[in-house]
């Protein structure tokens, strides 16, 4: 879904409702979101905020990374890694989104939320929603997974919910070992605690990661932090 302007003019736009309809100014956001097709303003930013962002840090991944994106629901985490997945896709990589949360229609759902349609890059997107989804799985299934494709877990609390399965340590792990091996780019969607508070930090960090189950967070290459429409990546010293 393709935005009618840019977003700082749908702001400017939003301002001048709030002044003239002498309303709130989230209540002006939120009706220029719908005439966008968005529920929300919190929706539409989101959109934004996960497409122009992954087109700057896609550069600065490389084979065998693993990224940690984190944030608290709804600032976009989800997009910006399905947007990740595009560029790589735009550059002629494949991309593979496992998910242990979405439908196939809620992926449909999330490609035009960005304004791409799925079927342009037929061969090259790959959507997994098996519930046996778990590190050897994701092994055997990329087997044979050129190297550059970029890899989408949702997500990471979620690897080792089942019992049966090993421990998240041991999984992430193994999948690092992997993508060196491979050369595969790997995103790992996380939960942000819920006693994050905003108000106190401008964005979460490691400290902030929802871990039910140990993990050392040392694991991953990179990291990037989502909060009220802006980012904060780091690479691993």
């Amino acid at each position: 879904m393709k935005l009618s302007a840019p977003i700082y003019q749908l702001k400017r736009k939003a301002r001048l409702l709030s002044r003239e309809e002498n309303m709130p100014l989230h209540g002006a956001l939120n009706r220029i979101a719908m005439q966008e097709g968005f529920g929300a303003w919190s929706l539409l930013a989101a959109k934004a905020f996960a497409t122009t962002t992954a087109g700057k840090l896609f550069p600065r991944l490389t084979p065998g990374d693993i990224i940690l994106v984190a944030a608290r629901p709804g600032q976009g985490k989800t997009l910006m890694s399905l947007e990740l997945a595009v560029e790589a896709m735009k550059s002629g990589n494949r991309s593979v989104f496992f998910t242990l949360e979405y439908t196939e229609k809620d992926m449909l759902d999330r490609f035009r939320a960005i304004g791409v349609e799925r079927a342009n890059f037929d061969g090259l997107f790959e959507f997994d929603n098996s519930d046996a989804i778990n590190a050897n799985y994701i092994v055997k299934k990329l087997a044979t997974t050129p190297r550059g494709a970029l890899v989408v877990i949702d997500y990471l609390q979620l690897l080792d919910q089942r019992r049966e399965n090993p421990e998240l340590m041991v999984q992430v792990r193994q999948l690092k070992s992997f993508a060196r091996a491979q050369g595969l780019i790997f995103v790992f969607i996380s939960q942000i605690d819920r006693s994050y508070n905003p108000m106190t930090k401008s964005f979460p960090d490691l400290e902030d990661v929802r871990l039910p189950n140990p993990l050392d967070l040392s694991l991953f290459s990179k990291t990037c932090f989502l909060n009220n429409g802006e980012v904060q990546f780091r690479a691993a010293r």
